[in-house]
């Protein structure tokens, strides 16, 4: 008679002879060997075999992860960058609906992001940055309601940023730098409970920090505010001081007027102040000065009194690729 534990070995072999013959969905094979023709030699000579997932002695294609659903295998990864592909965005993509990670970052993609996209419901990361991408961003991305972070920065989008992107409910890092984004930043962001990173830096954007920050407790988690190189406007409100979460505050090259609050220098975790470039005036309260945690202030480029001093040397922020770990 057999034991517990011999029992519970044969359910074990069992159940990896049932992983190892499990079918990859049809769905998710057709769709990426559609990609797998739309793509450069670069990612095709790495992609042997006709199953993705991987068929017998054949690993799975490279950048692929596959999981068990039931009887069948699904693709719930797709990790393909830096290897210069070129070409539209490759639509099929958006018929592997249980990917929950989608990275093509660092390539040659050019077009727009098809409105397909939001089909993606269980994708909790989108990277795309780096890429030649254009027109608006679409927004059927705020139908990705499991998005953690979004990744759009460094191509050519144009257009105004969707405020349908405040729908995103565990959206934490928001990366649109280096684009053509025109108009005003969406008070609605302010909304995301989880927001910890939002980068609109480098592109023509308008308005006010007044008006991003205008409903009541706005931006409850972030910590890291990039505004610079744009044409903002106005003064820096003292309701700024009510994101308490804030770190970092990147105003570089804009068109910023007037004092700056004593309040802001309340900010309990604020390290990096970057105020230079712009057309303030006066002095600096002598609060920051004093500011436990503030490690760096520039303020050159301003109309500040004489006698206003900066905390910190100045030097060029970089971003590396360790800032975009997940």
């Amino acid at each position: 008679m057999a034991t517990r534990c011999d029992l519970l070995v044969i359910f074990v072999l069992s159940l990896l002879v049932a992983l190892t013959h499990s079918k990859t969905l049809k769905r998710d094979v057709k769709a990426l060997n559609e990609i797998k023709a739309s793509l450069g030699w670069r990612v095709v000579y790495s992609w042997v075999g006709d199953d993705p997932c991987g068929d017998g002695d054949l690993p799975p294609w490279s950048g692929v992860t596959c999981s068990t659903q039931g009887d069948y295998r699904v693709v719930t990864e797709l990790e393909v960058y830096a290897v210069s592909i070129v070409g539209p965005f490759p639509i099929a993509v958006t018929n592997l609906l249980d990917l929950t990670r989608l990275d093509l970052h660092n390539n040659k993609l050019t077009g727009p992001i098809p409105p397909q996209i939001g089909r993606l419901r269980r994708l909790k990361v989108l990277n795309l940055r780096w890429n030649k991408l254009q027109d608006v961003i679409p927004p059927e991305i705020g139908e990705l309601k499991r998005l953690t972070h979004l990744y759009l920065s460094f191509n050519s989008f144009k257009g105004e940023i969707p405020k349908e992107l405040a729908a995103l409910p565990e959206l934490r890092y928001l990366y649109l730098q280096e684009n053509r984004l025109i108009g005003r930043i969406p008070a609605e962001l302010g909304t995301l409970q989880n927001l910890r990173h939002l980068d609109a830096g480098n592109n023509h954007l308008v308005g006010t920090i007044r008006e991003l920050i205008r409903f009541d407790g706005s931006f409850p988690s972030l910590r890291n505010l990039y505004l610079n190189n744009n044409y903002l406007s106005g003064g820096i409100p003292a309701q700024l001081s009510n994101l308490t979460s804030l770190e970092i505050v990147y105003l570089s090259y804009n068109k910023f007027i007037g004092n700056i609050p004593f309040a802001i220098a309340h900010i309990p975790k604020l390290t990096f102040l970057y105020l230079d470039h712009n057309q303030f005036t006066g002095r600096i309260p002598d609060a920051f000065y004093k500011h436990p945690f503030l490690k760096e202030m520039y303020i050159e480029g301003n109309m500040f009194k004489q006698g206003v001093n900066p905390i910190g040397t100045h030097k060029v922020l970089e971003v590396s690729d360790a800032d975009f770990a997940v």
